[in-house]
Formats: C-alpha cells, sequence, structure tokens
C-alpha cells in the first residue's frame, strides 16, 4: 500500500464517537491520547468552568497535550453552568498553523514532551510551507510591509481599509499570511486591493 493509501485508510478505520471526555487532569488526559490518538477521529473533551470549582484539566493544559500528539482544538460550546465542550481533532494536510501553536510547539519539542505524531506534523508543516506561513493571532496582528505597501499605492482602498471592523480586517491578514508561495501572495494581496477599493469586504 502506498503511503497516501494507508493516510486515507487511516482516515476511514478512525473511530468516531461523540461521547464528551471528562478527565480530572492533565495526567488522565495524556493516558487518554497515548491510548487513542492514532484510533480516533476526534473527542469532546468536557472542561470545567473555573468558578465551578470542579477539579478539571484546563484549555491551556489541553491544547499542549494535543499538540504533543499532532491534533489540534476546534468547535467550543458551553454545556451548563459547570461545563463547556472543546473539540480536538487530528491535524490534516491542510491544518493551518498559528504563531502562538508554533511556539507552543517548540516549546514541547525543548521540554521533550513532544510526541511522534506531534513531531511529525511539524515536519509536514514545515516540508510543505504552513510551518512559515503561520497566522499571527487577533490581537497582535499588524498590516505587513508588502500589504501596507499596495493600500498606499491605492487611495480608495486604504481609505475603505480604515473603515474594516476587526473581523473583515484580520480576515485579509490572515489570508494574506495563509499564502505559502509569494507568487499566491501577491496575487491575493492585489485581489484584496482591487475589492477594497470597490467598497467591498469579506465578511457582511
Amino acid at each position: 500500500m502506498s503511503p497516501a493509501a494507508k493516510k486515507t485508510a487511516a482516515k476511514v478505520d478512525r473511530i468516531v464517537d461523540d461521547t464528551p471526555l471528562e478527565c480530572a487532569d492533565a495526567a488522565a488526559l495524556l493516558r487518554w491520547y497515548k491510548k487513542h490518538h492514532a484510533s480516533h477521529a476526534g473527542v469532546w473533551l468536557r472542561i470545567a468552568k473555573k468558578a465551578s470549582g470542579i477539579a478539571s484539566v484546563d484549555h491551556p493544559e489541553a491544547l499542549e497535550i494535543a499538540l504533543c500528539f499532532g491534533w489540534i482544538d476546534g468547535q467550543r460550546k458551553s454545556q451548563d453552568a459547570q461545563f463547556f465542550l472543546q473539540r480536538f481533532t487530528p491535524r490534516t494536510a491542510r491544518s493551518i498553523w498559528s504563531k502562538i501553536n508554533r511556539d507552543k510547539a517548540l516549546k514541547l519539542i525543548d521540554e521533550g514532551r513532544m510526541q511522534p505524531g506531534g513531531l511529525a506534523e511539524v515536519e509536514r508543516a514545515r516540508a510543505d510551507g504552513r510551518w512559515e506561513a503561520a497566522y499571527d493571532a487577533p490581537s497582535v496582528a499588524t498590516v505587513p510591509p508588502d500589504l501596507q505597501a499596495a493600500l498606499d499605492a491605492n487611495r480608495k482602498a486604504k481609505a475603505f481599509f480604515a473603515t474594516l471592523d476587526a473581523r473583515n480586517r484580520f480576515a485579509v491578514l490572515f489570508r494574506t499570511q495563509g499564502a505559502k508561495k509569494p507568487e499566491t501572495r501577491a496575487r491575493r494581496i492585489a485581489q484584496f486591493v482591487e475589492m477594497l477599493a470597490k467598497g467591498e469586504k469579506i465578511h457582511p
């Protein structure tokens, strides 16, 4: 079986179980990952809210453990007054990296905590460009020089960009940073400038 076929087979064979998982501490969650990370398609982790006083692994701990095994966090939803549910799933070939998670992964490697599955995802991201294309968190995202130069060259686009709300501003920055190849990045910037000059935005 080819490597690609093996990956496909692994995805098909993964167990789908939406029963929430509850762990009193990080050690319990680590044990779950060691046993199930290669066999499950994802997990809803039931995390106690801080005010509940219930012993529980917290989200930062859970995220670090997930990264160790090549998984990532996703959707979050409230369950009741005491718990919320956080989705974790294995990374895919299209999974993008944030700079925050990239830094976390490097820290985990330095600490000797990174597992083979997590290291494989880091190496795959480095090989295909996603590692270098990691995006800034919304709170620290800034306009890159090439996008700023393009905006400066188009008065209408620059003026409209200045009026965007946080969601639309980050959408432009995120998609610009997400380009793996220089030509793709240049094309996206040109498209954004054209769109902004027309008074159009990504989200309504």
